[in-house]
């Protein structure tokens, strides 16, 4: 057997190659949309991608099924209770698909959404065990897939979690201790609050250590499984939606260069000027009006929740990190980047009346404004975890992914400090603030973690 796991971290996502090296036949389950990596490693393993195989309906990104069909004419397959609008395999609970030798057997396990299902590998049919279990967003590595993703189109967290239960307990939890779990997502992931860093466990080790898996009533299950869940992002339930629908496939060009003026143009008519360098180099100089979200770290996730789907996007780098945004963007179903600007130090040097600096202070600098400025808002874009282990005095939780929701619960002609944890989520925050029409606005360096090393006592 021919098994790959591939990680990307900056989507905390695990997706799958599973061949049978006698018969040459592989399958992909839970594909990103750049799918040129499981091509080359299938051609170089000798395999046919025959199947791609989707464990549900992704929320956090655009799926790649039509894309590794489009480049392999593998089949693309989902479990009974998928209702795609494109062809494909629908497998019932129990059914089994022979890669060869290997075998994949499937076993419904909704909850996290309707049609979930998990996968189980067989290293041969006949085994006493079997090898592993795909397990998608059903059961994460020190957690289990949120239940409540779906509310807001018309299934409640009530519902999904009581399914969630079942799932776990008869179609999981009934493998063998040995059995190898291999999940879609890892930490940081917002399908789920307690994922660990590690990207394979056992049901054994799952069994012993998961809080979600020991012993408790149904209703105890679901009030826990759902209390204290990340804020999600609202591109969530657009890439939901367009996870069952026959799309556009990624176009993988890097974005043409715009010039300044053409720049400018575009911004006046709404077009969101995304700035992809870190938060040093935005807060030294960008441009009037850009959004900072650094390409360096959770990009994708935290743009959406800054940007619309359906928004124009310039993208603001030089040309390999702008061609890279893009193809990010793209992995989340953002697909209007409609051009770059390159050189913008060089842009802001020749145009300084549209160039702008960020203020960013100190956890001292903060102390002193706290003290002196009877109305400023301390707003915390952290998540309900996060804030639960401490925060500053006084300040509002505002999670990012709320951000533009909640905006109205700010007064933007007031002051305002932004922070986040590290100080990566408090620049895109601040940025978007001041895009939306904030007046003084600034973000605090290290975050929530340097005030509480610094505010300790000696």
């Amino acid at each position: 057997m021919k098994f790959e796991q591939y990680y990307l971290d900056c989507l905390s996502h695990a997706s799958y190659l599973v061949g049978d090296e006698t018969s040459g036949v592989a399958a992909v389950v839970d594909p990103r949309r750049d799918v040129a990596e499981y091509v080359a490693d299938a051609e170089a393993a000798g395999l046919r991608i025959a199947y791609v195989i989707e464990t549900h309906f992704h929320a956090d990104f655009l799926s790649g099924h039509l894309e590794l069909a489009a480049a392999t004419g593998a089949e693309i397959v989902f479990g009974a209770a998928a209702t795609p609008e494109f062809p494909a395999r629908l497998v019932a609970d129990g059914d089994r698909l022979a890669l060869g030798e290997v075998v994949l057997e499937f076993r419904a396990t909704p909850g996290h959404t309707p049609e979930s299902t998990s996968i189980v590998v067989w290293e041969h049919a006949d085994d006493p065990e079997p090898w592993g279990v795909l397990t998608g967003d059903t059961l994460f590595i020190g957690d289990v897939g949120r239940p409540d993703l779906l509310a807001s189109i018309g299934v409640t967290a009530d519902e999904l979690g009581s399914l969630l239960y079942d799932s776990l307990r008869d179609k999981l939890l009934t493998l063998p201790d040995a059995t190898r779990v291999w999940p879609a997502h890892g930490a940081g992931s917002a399908c789920g609050k307690n994922l660990s860093t590690a990207t394979m466990s056992t049901i054994g080790e799952q069994r012993r250590e998961n809080y979600a898996l020991q012993p408790m009533s149904r209703d105890r299950f679901v009030e826990l499984v759902t209390e204290g869940q990340p804020a999600a992002p609202e591109y969530f339930v657009h890439d939901a939606v367009l996870n069952r629908r026959t799309r556009e496939l990624l176009d993988e060009a890097a974005p043409p260069a715009m010039t300044f003026e053409q720049v400018r143009e575009a911004q006046a008519r709404g077009v969101v000027v995304l700035d992809v360098r870190d938060a040093a180099a935005f807060a030294a100089g960008h441009l009037e009006g850009s959004v900072n979200v650094g390409v360096e770290g959770r990009f994708a996730e935290y743009a959406g929740e800054v940007v619309d789907p359906d928004h124009e996007i310039i993208v603001v780098a030089d040309p390999d990190p702008a061609a890279e945004a893009k193809i990010r963007l793209g992995r989340i179903g953002f697909d209007r980047v409609v051009g770059a600007l390159h050189d913008v130090e060089q842009v802001l040097v020749s145009h300084p009346e549209a160039a702008r600096h960020s203020s960013r202070l100190t956890v001292t600098d903060l102390a002193d404004r706290m003290a002196d400025t009877p109305r400023l808002q301390v707003v915390d874009v952290r998540n309900p975890g996060e804030t639960a282990l401490g925060g500053i005095e006084g300040a509002v939780n505002v999670p990012l992914a709320a951000l533009r929701r909640r905006v109205g619960d700010l007064d933007l002609g007031q002051p305002i400090v932004v922070h986040c944890a590290g100080g990566y989520r408090s620049s895109v925050a601040a940025s978007w603030l001041r895009s939306a029409g904030a007046s003084d606005v600034s973000d605090l360096l290290g975050g929530y973690d340097a005030w509480a090393a610094r505010r300790q006592p000696a």
